[in-house]
């Protein structure tokens, strides 16, 4: 995570002295646990850290549901129904089937062999159904990220390999889904796919889905130079796809996390949150939350990246903004990058909240 010096500073000071306070206007100390003082993220209603949901972005009561009873009954047949219900042209599928499929990932995790019987019956009992098949490839990518033995390894190669005929195999059973060609956008960038047959696969997904904000920031992880482009490409990827985007799309925030990915390890200039790269940036992804629909999925998203950088530019009350919007859950990036992503969050949330009580700020004063 590139975030500024003073702030390893402060995530060490957090663990060991105790909570954010304020003192004066614009300042930040810290003071002995229990003080009056003490800027507390529960006194706005916030979660707890260890209460806080690292598998989704925002609330999604349906899949929390089908989620539950997969779980709780080893049956497949409750996904089944919420895909099979779920329309196949938006965001919300392809973010159910992320979830089924890093549920997936996780039992046979941490029971290898035996865990996730619920898919292998899924696509055993019903082979030809496409969200079984879907959930399927995605669990394959997931295992080759997460579990097999890490990038440029054999078995990462293999699983890989595996995925992309998995996801061959659902475009099959559903051809206007994108679903599936967008799974793939992470396969392309494990297998390092030339340019000529990515931008092959990219014309499938845009023809099926030409404003899936998920399948963009999936896309742009293949053009930024930590992977198989350079910042230029990025930054053209995402430039590209914010001006063409039309009024109310989340697009116009995609530069946010063009930059997001092309940060440089360690930032030393505190005056780099200010500069205009960043300050552009952030004014686009502000004005695309403000002119999105408030039921898109994907808002939850952009609003957990600017968190971070509204954090870093001290703009303490946009910061709590973000906050109230998404607290409680953490699957999305910046977080889901840490090793443990309720932490880095929590960090970030009572940043936010000494800054703002710093500013004069209260619960009182933050809009319900």
């Amino acid at each position: 995570m590139e975030i500024l010096w003073f702030l390893f500073a402060v995530l060490m000071i957090v663990f060991i002295v105790g909570p954010f306070v304020r003192r004066g206007r614009g300042g930040i100390r810290l003071v002995a646990p229990g003080s009056p003082d003490a800027a507390d993220p529960a006194n706005y209603g916030f979660d707890r850290q260890e209460d806080l949901d690292i598998r989704i972005p925002g609330p999604d009561q349906d899949l929390m549901d089908a989620l539950d009873n997969v779980r709780r009954t080893g049956q497949w047949q409750a996904a089944s129904q919420l895909l099979a219900g779920t329309p196949r042209e938006g965001e919300r599928r392809w973010q159910r089937v992320q979830a089924f499929g890093g549920a997936a990932a996780l039992e046979l995790a941490a029971q290898p062999g035996v865990g996730a019987q619920w898919l292998k019956a899924w696509r055993l009992e019903a082979d030809k159904d496409a969200g079984g098949a879907q959930v399927h490839a995605e669990l394959l990518v997931q295992q080759a990220w997460r579990q097999s033995g890490g990038v440029g390894s054999e078995d990462h190669r293999i699983i890989l390999e595996e995925a992309r005929e998995a996801c061959r195999k659902a475009a099959l059973l559903a051809p206007g889904d994108p679903v599936p060609y967008i799974t793939e956008l992470a396969i392309a960038r494990g297998l390092a796919y030339p340019e000529a047959e990515f931008d092959e696969l990219w014309a499938k997904v845009i023809d099926r889905a030409p404003e899936h904000m998920g399948a963009h920031i999936a896309a742009l992880h293949y053009w930024c130079a930590k992977w198989h482009g350079s910042r230029e490409k990025a930054d053209a990827f995402a430039h590209a796809a914010a001006a063409r985007a039309p009024q109310g799309s989340l697009l116009a925030a995609l530069p946010l996390f063009a930059l997001y990915e092309n940060l440089p390890d360690v930032i030393l200039s505190s005056g780099f949150h200010r500069g205009e790269a960043v300050t552009r940036a952030v004014e686009g992804a502000l004005y695309a939350v403000h002119t999105a629909r408030q039921d898109d999925p994907m808002l939850a998203h952009v609003r957990h990246l600017l968190l971070l950088f509204l954090v870093n530019m001290e703009r303490w009350a946009e910061a709590m903004e973000q906050v109230r919007h998404v607290d409680g859950y953490v699957g999305a990036l910046p977080w889901s990058a840490a090793e443990d992503p309720a932490a880095q969050y929590a960090l970030y949330r009572a940043l936010a909240v000494a800054g703002y009580e710093a500013n004069g700020g209260s619960p009182a004063t933050l809009p319900q």
